[in-house]
């Protein structure tokens, strides 16, 4: 099952960042969220956290959260089994080497998931895969600073999961939007959590 989005009356809402973590920019965002006084969720790539260990450390020592991203990115509909599991665990056990505390929620890359990647995430002790309401943002292609805080915007709810990117490639448009909606839903009085956070929401 995919979670896009919690039933809850608190005003919460939960970001999200896929596909760091990155020296250059995974900073950029702790920054804000220090600003803004709240917390994220990182989806870590496990050949990522190999190359940035430092910058993984830093986001687990600033109490932000950390999930399983898999380990090379790979359409995972597309892998045997056994390769599905390999991707999971491998990076499973990274995170928890890494930063002395294993995930707990996880992001199929490119939300491409089925049943036997459930199943595999399952055994892992993921109950649920992280999806996100705001996909139409499309900050990976790079639309704009506008458009991605615009097509955002739309989408929050208490409640709801956003998923934006700190890794592979030029981020400066998503830094820039998150910016301004952190500031701007901080003033509307929502508080930033984890997804795990969120999901302890639910009824």
């Amino acid at each position: 099952m995919t979670i896009r989005e919690v039933e809850t009356a608190r005003r919460a809402v939960a970001f999200t960042f896929d596909d760091g973590p990155d020296p250059l920019y995974t900073p950029q965002i702790l920054e804000i969220f220090r600003e803004a006084g709240g917390k994220a969720t990182f989806y870590m790539i496990g050949s990522q956290l190999e190359k940035s260990p430092e910058t993984a450390a830093a986001v687990r020592a600033e109490g932000h959260e950390i999930g399983n991203h898999t380990y090379s990115h790979p359409h995972l509909t597309r892998l045997e089994p056994g390769q599905v599991r390999d991707e999971l665990l491998r990076t499973h056990r990274l995170i928890g080497e890494l930063t002395g505390e294993e995930p707990r929620t996880f992001r199929p890359p490119y939300l491409d998931a089925d049943k036997a990647v459930a199943e595999a995430a399952g055994e892992l002790g993921y109950r649920q895969m992280i999806g996100a309401v705001n996909g139409e943002a499309r900050d990976w292609d790079m639309p704009g600073v506008e458009h991605i805080a615009a097509v955002s915007r739309a989408t929050v709810k208490p409640g709801c999961i956003l998923l934006f990117h700190d890794g592979y490639g030029d981020r400066s448009q998503t830094v820039e939007a998150v910016r301004i909606l952190a500031k701007e839903l901080r003033e509307q009085g929502y508080e930033l959590v984890t997804v795990s956070e969120l999901l302890g929401e639910q009824a």
